[in-house]
């Protein structure tokens, strides 16, 4: 079950407006289960609206009427079922700042692996494995017209998330989300951990990575007694990467624990933080940074930034403590 960041992720979200848009069949078919996510919502601040396009029939009048009684803080807007449902949403408001369409199923790339977080240019790029994958022909087409609405700058954030139990929460209040995010306002900040909440969304990033390999994870203690040397990268306010600064000599730092959260692996932010880290250091006196790591993702990274593939024989003796693990260094006059 993933970890719930509720005051962290509450603080960016507040008072905000998030669209949430269903179709018919689907909200039948989770209709308890979306009531209690967009009540969950509106108990954070969250000012919630709701697009379906139920017909108006006499079967129907007690889902309206039950709607209406539960999220009596939420608009409930219906929409005609006889014009396109995606259509009918992007266009009602001008300016959006958060929507979120519920679907059968996430968004998936060719391989079968959930897409997390897209740019406009990213969600066209793969549309065309999409194309094959996705069921509903629709769904296709309003990935064109969400990137259309975002790029003209009268949408924010788009999230596809697969209609089931908390799966709005777990998209909005936890590190792994759940479904896609598309948006072209990424905007990363780096800073030290500061607090106890920070050390343990660093933590849970961390333990991501443990079934994989790829490093050890670092406890929440550990992390808040050496603090000053852990660092994040932020998008909105929140934390989506991490980076621990392990000095081996007056000249050179080490990027230990780097990783980087589900929801937004592959979106260069490893790109951000590594230049960012290197920045940071170089401002404090050191010239060499080395990583050690058996993860591709990470050495193509590295490879890109000029990092060299090597171990200097004077750090052999840091080198014996990671047999079998890459060494990579890169050294700046």
């Amino acid at each position: 079950m993933p970890k719930l960041y509720i005051e962290e992720y509450r603080r960016a979200l507040a008072g905000k407006s998030v669209l949430i848009a269903c179709r018919e069949g689907i909200l039948r078919d989770h209709f308890s289960d979306i009531i209690a996510d967009i009540k969950f919502l509106t108990r954070q601040g969250i000012v919630t609206t709701l697009f379906h396009n139920m017909s108006n029939r006499f079967a129907n009048q007690k889902h309206f009427r039950e709607l209406a009684a539960r999220l009596s803080d939420t608009r409930i807007i219906r929409l005609s079922p006889e014009v396109d449902f995606y259509d009918q949403v992007l266009d009602f408001y001008h300016q959006i700042h958060k929507l979120i369409f519920l679907e059968r199923k996430c968004l998936i790339d060719k391989q079968g692996r959930r897409l997390n977080a897209l740019t406009t240019a990213g969600a066209r790029h793969q549309a065309g494995d999409m194309a094959d994958l996705i069921a509903n022909i629709n769904v296709k087409g309003m990935v064109e017209r969400v990137c259309q609405k975002i790029e003209a700058g009268n949408c924010e954030r788009v999230h596809i998330l697969p209609a089931g139990k908390k799966t709005i929460k777990h998209e909005l209040f936890t590190i792994e989300g759940s479904g896609t995010i598309i948006a072209n306002n990424f905007t990363e900040t780096f800073s030290q951990v500061g607090t106890m909440k920070e050390a343990e969304i660093v933590a849970g990033i961390l333990s991501s990575y443990r079934h994989r390999g790829f490093l050890k994870t670092r406890s929440t203690a550990y992390i808040l007694g050496h603090k000053n040397n852990f660092y994040v990268t932020k998008i909105d306010a929140i934390i989506v990467g991490c980076v621990e600064k392990i000095i081996i000599d007056d000249d050179t730092v080490e990027l230990g624990a780097v990783a980087i959260s589900t929801k937004f692996r592959n979106q260069r932010i490893g790109l951000f933080m590594v230049d960012a880290f290197i920045e940071e250091m170089i401002s404090e006196g050191y010239h060499r940074f080395i990583s050690l790591t058996n993860n591709p993702k990470l050495q193509v990274l590295y490879h890109h930034l000029g990092f060299d593939q090597q171990t200097p024989s004077e750090l052999q003796c840091r080198q014996n403590l990671s047999e079998g693990v890459t060494m990579f260094v890169k050294s700046i006059a």
